[in-house]
């Protein structure tokens, strides 16, 4: 909910912000707008520990927490997270090889092999859907992301492209509080001149 209230607030200043702009009276036409989420707040240090654990654990001069639980609370938490550890999203990646030749297996793997060394950190994945092998880089939730990356890529790569792909989820980074959108706002009839 508090997403959507931002999404909405950001799109009606940016609509705003073109009206006083001097288009034309009448005019109508499509501009994209980039809109700002308030990223999820994610605590590194809660990372891979139980909050079971962590509520119950009091340090001095601290209070004291005891939680009295059945062992099969303990243990459906576990299970529903090796459960979901694969799970995927709807999201952007950039294509950097695609091909049904020959050698195509050998160089899927040479590009891999020399993404990997010179762009550490981004994830590489080399898949075979009969007869083209494809090489993908990233995990992006908006395309403006994935457009971002392929314009630092595409001096190496200049065949690349976004693609549209299940991804895996992001790694959660406490440089970037928010995640940034595009979206599309239709001009038409300015009340207002300057």
């Amino acid at each position: 909910m508090k997403r959507t209230v931002h999404s909405i607030i950001a799109a009606i200043a940016a609509f705003t912000a073109v009206l006083f702009s001097g288009q034309r009276a009448g005019a109508q036409e499509m501009k994209d707008s980039l809109v700002y989420h308030q990223a999820a707040a994610l605590d590194s240090t809660l990372l891979g520990r139980s909050v079971f654990n962590i509520i119950s654990s009091g340090k001095s001069g601290e209070g004291e927490v005891k939680i009295h639980q059945s062992q099969a609370i303990s243990t459906a938490m576990q299970s529903h997270i090796s459960g979901n550890r694969d799970r995927k999203l709807p999201g952007f990646r950039v294509r950097i090889f695609f091909d049904n030749s020959q050698n195509a297996r050998s160089m899927s793997e040479t590009t891999v092999k020399r993404f990997s060394s010179s762009h550490p950190g981004v994830p590489v994945y080399r898949t075979y859907q009969n007869p083209f092998f494809k090489v993908v880089v990233g995990d992006y939730r908006t395309r403006s992301e994935a457009m971002e990356f392929l314009q630092k890529i595409k001096g190496e790569y200049p065949g690349a492209f976004v693609v549209k792909e299940n991804i895996s989820f992001p790694a959660a980074d406490r440089k970037h509080t928010y995640d940034v959108d595009t979206v599309k706002v239709q001009i038409s009839q300015a009340p207002f001149q300057n």
